[in-house]
């Protein structure tokens, strides 16, 4: 059985640590935790530990919470009784002699299939780019970013109408079965790491606030996984009205549905849609509402808005939205270029 230095700072390691907690400990099992600081949460800004830390306690597991990793962590680290590092969404970059500090190394689940985002934000970004498949790789840390070989991969779907928050769940889970399949190899020395294909390697960065701008001149689809891609955070927002009105879900009106706008039939045309007007409607122009939600005309394609929130209301399917915030057909919602999420190189590290 190996024993497990676990480093990681977000609920959706959980799974994963509850496996190892239960059916997993004949496998390995964790000795101790590093993990982030104590920090202000919630509304009342109170310090209090993360889910990791909660986890670690409950199981009855030292728990190290260094701001910044020294020589003393070090130290700990190498006497502690274990073979290797998990890491999983810690927050800390480590240094190459905290990677080598355990007999095996030092390991990470990324929640990308590599080499496809590496860094900060795959979930989101992958989501956001419009692909249908992700996952989560199991590699060995080097000081490079996410450029270490890979052992194994754990795909996942997304689905059309999957969020962030929807995929973050699935890939926590999909750490079960990945580490159930390789830490038995890992510890017999069977496990085989290959190389990434660097020229293959894409990036993605911290997101920020103002990731959140809608360009309805972009098409429909691009449009749709963007939305659906930075929901829960950033959110992606619109000002209507005067209020920023945040979009929480979001698809394209299928092909043969679009060509029903240009139909003046009262049986095919959307509720309050100017079907005369489709054709020639500026990107942002509110068409009507079908049985789903509202349509807005982007540069290519209908965009539909299922689920929209004011400021200080809840996330709500369309139609209960719009009784309370009725927005006429013809309204222009406005446009903000979108920042580029994904890049060849590493993006630069922004200091704050």
């Amino acid at each position: 059985m190996l024993r497990l230095i676990f480093m990681g700072s977000d609920p959706i390691a959980l799974p994963l640590l509850d496996w190892l907690a239960r059916d997993g400990g004949s496998i390995g099992r964790v000795v101790a935790v590093y993990t982030q600081p104590d920090r202000p949460a919630g509304r009342g800004q109170q310090v209090q530990p993360n889910a990791i830390k909660r986890w670690a306690l409950a199981h009855g597991l030292p728990v190290h919470q260094p701001a910044k990793l020294d020589a003393t962590d070090l130290a700990a680290l190498r006497s502690a009784d274990a073979e290797v590092a998990l890491v999983l969404a810690y927050g800390h970059i480590l240094k190459p002699d905290f990677i080598a500090a355990l007999r095996l190394g030092t390991l990470n689940l990324h929640a990308s299939l590599l080499p496809r985002y590496r860094g900060a934000s795959p979930i989101q970004t992958a989501i956001a780019n419009g692909d249908r498949e992700t996952g989560v790789s199991l590699m060995r840390i080097v000081p490079a970013l996410d450029a270490g070989p890979v052992a194994e991969v754990e795909r996942v779907p997304i689905g059309p109408l999957d969020t962030a928050a929807e995929i973050e769940t699935a890939l926590a889970q999909a750490c079960v079965p990945l580490l159930a399949r390789t830490l038995p190899a890992l510890a017999t020395g069977r496990l085989v790491f290959t190389e990434q294909d660097h020229a293959a390697a894409t990036y993605c960065r911290r997101l920020e606030k103002g990731d959140g701008a809608v360009d309805f001149h972009q098409p429909a689809p691009v449009l749709a996984a963007r939305i659906n891609g930075l929901m829960p955070w950033p959110a992606c927002t619109v000002p209507i009205l005067g209020q920023p009105v945040k979009l929480g879900l979001a698809d394209c009106l299928p092909a043969e549905a679009c060509h029903l706008l240009y139909d003046k039939s009262p049986r095919t045309t959307p509720v309050g849609a100017h079907a005369e007007s489709v054709a020639t409607a500026l990107p942002g122009t509110v068409l009507g509402t079908d049985g789903d939600g509202l349509l807005v005309a982007a540069g290519a394609g209908v965009l539909r808005l299922r689920r929209l929130q004011r400021p200080g209301g809840k996330m709500l399917p369309a139609a209960d939205f719009l009784r309370g915030f009725p927005l006429a057909p013809g309204t222009v919602l406005p446009s903000v270029p979108l920042p580029s999420l994904v890049a060849r190189e590493p993006f630069p590290v922004r200091r704050s």
